[in-house]
């Protein structure tokens, strides 16, 4: 049995909108902003990983697979999951791949400031590559 993790509190809201341009439309400016940062891929400073870049290659892709209304409720996230990689330092549940050994899957959970959980899936790879995988709210 896994001992429960105590969430990171955002400073961020839920990205408003109802429809899925509306809040692609939100969420891609602000990954306009970390995009602009760099003139390679774009990444983000984790907190918890002593400041090692979190990529986002994985994570654009695997919400292309969602269906809209699931993509609405994930980009929701974003601005609270930016906030919560770039500082928090609370450890997440970790497990090895069961898929590919060589990986290891870190699990964040977080609230955002009106108190939404929400959960946030990196992987690293053997070399110590990050990738954010996936965002998603508790249901």
């Amino acid at each position: 049995m896994m001992k429960r993790m105590i969430p990171f509190q955002t400073k961020s809201n839920l990205i408003p909108g109802t429809n899925y341009k509306e809040v692609y439309k939100n969420a891609l400016n602000i990954f306009k902003v970390i995009k602009h940062k760099t003139k390679r891929k774009p990444f983000v400073r984790a907190a918890y990983f002593k400041k090692d870049k979190i990529f986002f290659d994985h994570f654009w892709n695997h919400l292309r697979q969602k269906r809209y209304p699931d993509r609405i409720r994930r980009l929701k996230c974003f601005a609270a999951t930016i906030d919560l990689l770039e500082h928090s330092r609370t450890k997440p549940d970790s497990v090895p791949n069961p898929l590919k050994k060589s990986e290891t899957l870190y699990r964040f959970e977080g609230l955002t400031k009106e108190k939404t959980t929400f959960y946030v899936q990196i992987k690293e790879t053997k070399n110590g590559q990050k990738q954010l995988i996936s965002i998603f709210p508790k249901k």
